[in-house]
C-alpha cells in the first residue's frame, strides 16, 4: 500500500523533478568542460590538466546519472514488481570507478610532468578561470545532493558529491598554481595534481562501497531508525509490539516488511483492518513514496501490561502503560517482551 504527505511530491512530480536535475547537470557540466580544456591550453599545466579530466567524467557520470533517471522513474511492471530504482545504484558504481580511473590518469600525467619539468604559463588566467568553474561546480554539486536527497535518487546525490569534489579539487589547483606563481617552482604544479588524485580515489571508491550495499540490499540504520521513530510517534490501539522490521531502498522508493503482534482474539477481518490503517499512517509519516507489506502475530497473551485493549476476555496481566519500541526490538527476528535485552 502507497501514501504519500499532501506536502510531498507525487511519484510522478519527484520523478519529473529528477530529470529536471539530470539535464541541468550535464549542460553545466559540459560548459564547464570547455572552460576548463580552455583553461588547460592557456596554460599547459598538469594539474588544470587534471581537472579537465575529472570534468570529462563528470559530463559522461551526467549522462549515464540521466539516463539512469529516466529508467528509475517508470513504474513496476511484471518483469520488476519492485520497479526499476536499483539502477540508481549501478549509476553510482560506474561514476565511482570512472572518478578513480581520472585519478590514475592524472597520477600518470603528474610523474611525466615531473620527468620532463615542464613549466605552467599563463597562471593569472588559468587561476581566474579555474576558480570561476570550481565555485560554479560548488554551486551545481549543492544543487544536485539537495534535489537528490530530498526526492530519494541516490544517483543525483552521487552526482552532486562528485561535482561538490571537483569543487575542492579546483580549489587545490588554484592554491598550487598561486604558490607555482609566487615560488616559481615548476614542480608545484604535478605535485597538487598527485594531492588532486588522491581525493579523487577516495571519493570513487566511497560511491562504489555505497553502491554495492544497496545493491546487496545492506541494511540502512539510518532509515530503520527513521521507521521506528514514526512508530513510536503514532501508536494504534491493537497493534501492541512491533518486530522483524526490515527495508530496502530501491532508488527513491522503499520497501518494508514488518511483523505486528494483535490480540489473539481478534477476527481476521479485524486484524486486517487494523493492518490497513497501520500501513496508511506510517507511509504517511515517511518522506517519499514507501510500500509496507505486514505479517500478523497473536499476542499469545504475553504483552498484557503493554497491552491497551480495552474488554480482553483473555487478559492474564492488568495494563501497566505502553513502551516505546527500540531499534533491537523491533529488527528482531521473534517478539521480545518490552525492554528485553
Amino acid at each position: 500500500m502507497t501514501a504519500n504527505v499532501e506536502e510531498t511530491p507525487t511519484h510522478e512530480d519527484s520523478g519529473a523533478i529528477r530529470v529536471r536535475a539530470g539535464i541541468f547537470s550535464l549542460v553545466v557540466g559540459a560548459a564547464l568542460l570547455a572552460i576548463k580544456f580552455y583553461a588547460y591550453l592557456l596554460t599547459d599545466s598538469t594539474a588544470v590538466l587534471s581537472d579537465a579530466l575529472e570534468s570529462i567524467v563528470n559530463v559522461v557520470t551526467a549522462i549515464a546519472t540521466l539516463a539512469a533517471l529516466l529508467f528509475a522513474a517508470r513504474p513496476a511492471d511484471k518483469n520488476h514488481p519492485y520497479g526499476h530504482g536499483k539502477i540508481e545504484f549501478m549509476t553510482a558504481a560506474f561514476e565511482g570507478g570512472l572518478i578513480t580511473f581520472a585519478a590514475v590518469l592524472i597520477v600518470a600525467g603528474a610523474l611525466n610532468a615531473l620527468w620532463a619539468g615542464t613549466a605552467p604559463r599563463s597562471l593569472d588566467a588559468g587561476i581566474a578561470l579555474t576558480l570561476g568553474a570550481g565555485l560554479a561546480n560548488a554551486a551545481l554539486g549543492w544543487f544536485l545532493v539537495r534535489v537528490g536527497t530530498k526526492h530519494g535518487s541516490l544517483a543525483l546525490v552521487a552526482d552532486g558529491q562528485h561535482v561538490l569534489a571537483d569543487f575542492w579539487t579546483s580549489l587545490g589547483i588554484v592554491v598550487g598554481l598561486g604558490l607555482v606563481r609566487v615560488t616559481g617552482l615548476a614542480w608545484l604544479d604535478p605535485a597538487v595534481a598527485i594531492l588532486v588524485s588522491l581525493h579523487l580515489a577516495m571519493t570513487g571508491w566511497q560511491l562504489v562501497r555505497e553502491a554495492a550495499g544497496g545493491l546487496l540490499d545492506e541494511e540502512d540504520p539510518s532509515l530503520l531508525q527513521e521507521l521506528v521513530d514514526a512508530i513510536n510517534a503514532n501508536p494504534m490501539t491493537g497493534v501492541i509490539r512491533v518486530h522483524y522490521l526490515r527495508a530496502i531502498r530501491s532508488g527513491a522508493f522503499r520497501h518494508i516488511d514488518a511483523h505486528l503482534v494483535v490480540p489473539e482474539f481478534w477476527s481476521v477481518e479485524e486484524a486486517h483492518e487494523l493492518a490497513d490503517k497501520w500501513e496508511d499512517l506510517l507511509t504517511t509519516e515517511l518522506r517519499g513514496e514507501a510500500e509496507i507489506a505486514v505479517h500478523l502475530d497473536p499476542c499469545r497473551r504475553q504483552f498484557c501490561p503493554a497491552c491497551d485493549v480495552e474488554e480482553c476476555p483473555i487478559r492474564k496481566e492488568p495494563f501497566i502503560a505502553r513502551t516505546a519500541i527500540s531499534l533491537k526490538e523491533a529488527t528482531r527476528p521473534e517478539p521480545g517482551r518490552p525492554g528485553a535485552v
